[in-house]
């Protein structure tokens, strides 16, 4: 949800209006928002009379489109392209649509209940800009955030009895190993000391990065595997010293 990476400046270029679309959709559908539009389609393509790929699709087949678009929007992001940026955020919508049909037609839930939960979470999760909370800094902001999102989850199956829980496993090696090392760090599993490497610097650790993807290509081992493999090696090794921190005796 949140993040603390910096935005690219995008190109202010001004974008074409939208086609018209009224001959190919039924004329009542011009009294309804963008999104109910957007919703009557997917249902209109899921049923009887719909699409033969959209209706044969499933939340299985559809897992790593939602991942294909998400990097192709990354890709408009980076190049600070608007049209491409509003084309790929549609794309990407559509995904987040189709599963809301998928999950309607099974009965678990639907798209409008999808946008009141993210509405009340990110209310809820903002108590200093909708509540009296008073914080000051983006690190207060982020404690609190954590903080309540422990809460939530309490006594839940989702409740995270581990300071590592809640990183995707399908996440890129890199930056799966990231995020475990800034958890393990801040939970003290890992010394927040850096080994002694006082002429690294990014040019470097760039080029070592990429020496080794291509040492491992040449022998015919893939970089990913074996770092997504060393991820999970480490994980468990983390997670026995974060048990053996819980049941050690505090010394008086």
């Amino acid at each position: 949800m949140l993040t603390r990476q910096a935005s690219p400046t995008l190109a202010k270029t001004p974008l074409p209006p939208p086609p018209d679309h009224s001959d190919s959709i039924q004329p009542r559908m011009k009294k309804n928002s963008a999104i109910d539009d957007l919703l009557r389609v997917m249902a209109r393509l899921r049923s009887p009379s719909g699409c033969p790929w959209d209706r044969e699709q499933d939340h299985m087949t559809l897992r790593f489109h939602a991942v294909e678009e998400v990097y192709e929007l990354m890709d408009a992001i980076e190049a600070g392209d608007d049209h491409e940026m509003l084309e790929e955020l549609g794309d990407l919508l559509l995904q987040v649509v189709f599963h809301c049909q998928l999950a309607k037609e099974r009965g678990a839930f639907d798209f409008p209940q999808v946008a009141r939960h993210i509405t009340d979470k990110l209310i809820r999760r903002h108590p200093h800009v909708f509540g009296s909370l008073k914080l000051k800094t983006v690190d207060q902001v982020w404690a609190n955030w954590e903080k309540i999102k422990r809460a939530e989850k309490q006594g839940t199956r989702h409740a995270r009895s581990s300071a590592l829980d809640g990183i995707p496993k399908h996440l890129p090696g890199l930056l799966r190993a990231e995020k475990l090392v800034k958890k393990a760090r801040k939970a003290g599993l890992l010394s927040a000391q850096e080994p002694a490497r006082p002429t690294l610097t990014k040019t470097k650790l760039a080029k070592e990065l990429f020496a080794l993807a291509e040492s491992g290509q040449r022998r015919g081992w893939s970089a990913e595997e074996l770092l997504r493999a060393e991820i999970q090696r480490k994980e468990r090794s983390l997670r026995r010293i974060e048990v053996q921190q819980r049941v050690r005796p505090r010394r008086r």
